[in-house]
């Protein structure tokens, strides 16, 4: 079992591939793209900022791998 910390560590690898990729110069007029990976990592930073500190990590890395999936036209990421 992983801990908790490099589970984050992973996941901010993640996001960050996914920023990166989202401000690349490319050509993102197709919205129906880009709706379902917005709404997953709205989710996830969603469940990190409930205001009475429990989040579920399972959750969070569940949403941000479907994200980057979705972006990178991938089948599964291995996260650990």
């Amino acid at each position: 079992m992983h801990s908790e910390k490099l589970r984050l560590r992973k996941i901010q690898r993640l996001a960050y591939e996914i920023m990166d990729e989202m401000h690349k110069e490319k050509d993102r007029t197709e919205m129906h793209k880009l709706i379902p990976i917005i709404d997953n990592l709205s989710r996830a930073i969603g469940d990190l900022t409930d205001s009475v500190g429990k989040y579920s990590l399972d959750y969070v890395e569940e949403k941000v791998k479907t994200a980057h999936e979705l972006l990178f036209n991938k089948e599964k990421v291995d996260a650990y």
